[in-house]
C-alpha cells in the first residue's frame, strides 16, 4: 500500500511521535509511506525520510485554501491508496482539501485524545460533525477515547474502532542526564499545554518538597504554557528543585534514570509516556483519566482519582519508600506482550486493508 500521514507539527508531542514510529514499522512490513507536517517545526522526529511542511499558520486553519491546494499537490504527486490524520488539525486539513480538489484516497482519522475536552460550543460541535462525517474509519487511542466520541457524535459508532498506541525501545546515549543518586528523582514528560496539569503537578510536587526537600523534579517537554510554568516555580520557591529539558528525542534514558514518573493530566487518549516508564520499570502513579486505567491497575501501577492532590501524594510517597517490584515487573511484561509498535503497526495495517478493500 502507498500510506500518507499527515501530522499537525514537526514537534516532540505524543501524536507526531507516534505518526513517525508507526510509518518507520509501515515501511519496514513493505508499504510505502510519506508524511506531510501542517505546520512548520524543527523537531528532529524519529522518521528517516524527509517530512514536508505545508508551512500554514494555525490563525489560517479554518480557511486556508492554498494550504488544502499544497495538500491536494502532495496527494496528486504521491498517489497514495489511504491516508491517516493524525489528531488535532490534520482532520481539518484533509478532509476540506478532499472536499475542494476532490481527490479520491479514503480518510481514516487517528482520534488520540478525549474529544468531548475540545468541544466548547455549538459551533465546535457543527464543525467537528461535519468532518468526522467525512472520514471513511475512525480508529480511537483507547476505549475510553472512543466511547467519549461516539457518545459526543453518536453517528461515529459504526465507523470507530480501538487500536493502541505502542512505543519503540530505542536505547541511545544521552549527555545532558544530571540525576544525582543524592536525590530522589521524580519525572514528568508532557508539553506545556492545559491539557497536562503543569499547575496541579507543581502544586503535587510543592507538597512532596515541603516534606523533604531532596526530592527534584525533571521536567521534560516544551510547548506554549512554558513560561508560565517558570514563573509559577519561581512564585512558589522551587528554583532550586526543578529543572527543565527541551529538545528531548529519546526520553528513555531520563526515565530509567528517575526513581518515579508521575503524570497528573487533566485528560489523556493512552499516552505512551506511561507505557515507557513501564518499559523501563521505573514506577508510575496516574490519574485515572481519558484511557489510563485501561493500561494501570492495582497490578501495574497507582491510579489516583483526578484532582485529589492528597491522595496523588501519599501513593508517590508510598511507592518511593517501598517500591512494589511484582507490580512492576508486571507493567514490563505487560508493555512487552501488547504495546510493542512492530505488533501495533501490523493491526493499523489490517484496518488500512478493510478500508480500501
Amino acid at each position: 500500500m502507498r500510506i500518507l500521514q499527515i501530522i499537525q507539527q514537526k514537534q516532540y508531542r505524543g501524536a507526531e511521535i507516534f505518526a513517525c514510529q508507526l510509518s518507520s514499522h509501515l515501511i519496514n512490513l513493505g508499504h510505502k509511506v510519506e508524511i506531510v507536517s501542517i505546520y512548520d517545526g524543527d523537531a528532529l522526529l524519529p522518521f528517516k525520510n524527509k517530512i514536508p511542511t505545508l508551512s500554514s499558520q494555525d490563525s489560517n486553519r479554518y480557511l486556508d485554501l492554498q494550504g488544502w491546494k499544497k495538500l491536494a499537490d502532495i496527494i496528486e504527486e504521491f498517489k497514495p491508496d489511504i491516508i491517516q490524520a493524525n489528531a488535532a488539525d490534520t482532520l481539518k486539513y484533509a478532509v476540506f482539501s478532499k472536499l475542494i480538489y476532490k481527490w479520491k484516497a479514503p480518510i481514516v482519522y487517528r482520534n488520540a485524545s478525549t474529544t468531548s475536552y475540545y468541544i466548547k460550543n455549538q459551533f465546535s460541535k457543527f464543525i467537528n460533525s461535519f468532518l468526522l462525517r467525512n472520514v471513511d474509519r475512525i480508529i480511537s487511542v483507547s476505549h475510553a477515547s472512543k466511547r467519549d466520541l461516539n457518545r459526543v457524535f453518536p453517528f461515529t459508532i459504526d465507523k470507530t474502532l480501538v487500536v493502541p498506541i505502542g512505543i519503540d525501545p530505542i536505547k541511545t546515549e544521552e549527555t545532558d542526564i544530571d540525576f544525582s543518586t543524592g536525590r530522589v528523582n521524580i519525572i514528568h514528560v508532557g508539553s506545556f499545554t492545559r491539557e497536562k496539569n503543569h499547575k496541579g503537578l507543581l502544586s503535587i510536587f510543592k507538597m512532596l518538597n515541603a516534606l523533604n526537600q531532596n526530592y527534584f523534579l525533571h521536567l521534560i517537554g516544551e510547548g506554549p504554557l512554558r513560561n508560565i510554568m517558570e514563573e509559577d516555580i519561581r512564585q512558589l520557591g522551587l528554583l532550586d528543585s526543578v529543572k527543565f529539558y527541551e529538545g528531548v528525542r529519546n526520553p528513555l534514558p531520563y526515565i530509567s534514570a528517575a526513581d518515579i514518573l508521575v503524570l497528573p493530566s487533566n485528560i489523556e487518549g493512552l499516552p505512551a509516556v506511561l507505557l515507557e516508564s513501564m518499559f523501563c520499570k521505573t514506577p508510575v502513579v496516574a490519574y485515572n483519566v481519558g484511557g489510563i486505567s485501561e493500561i494501570v491497575s492495582s497490578q501495574t501501577g497507582n491510579l489516583i482519582e483526578k484532582d485529589d492532590e492528597t491522595g496523588f501524594v501519599k501513593a508517590v510517597l508510598e511507592t518511593l519508600e517501598n517500591p512494589n517490584m511484582e507490580q512492576i515487573e508486571a507493567a514490563h511484561q505487560m508493555v512487552l506482550k501488547e504495546y510493542m509498535n512492530d505488533e501495533i503497526a501490523m493491526k493499523f495495517v489490517e484496518v488500512y486493508k478493510a478500508v480500501i478493500r
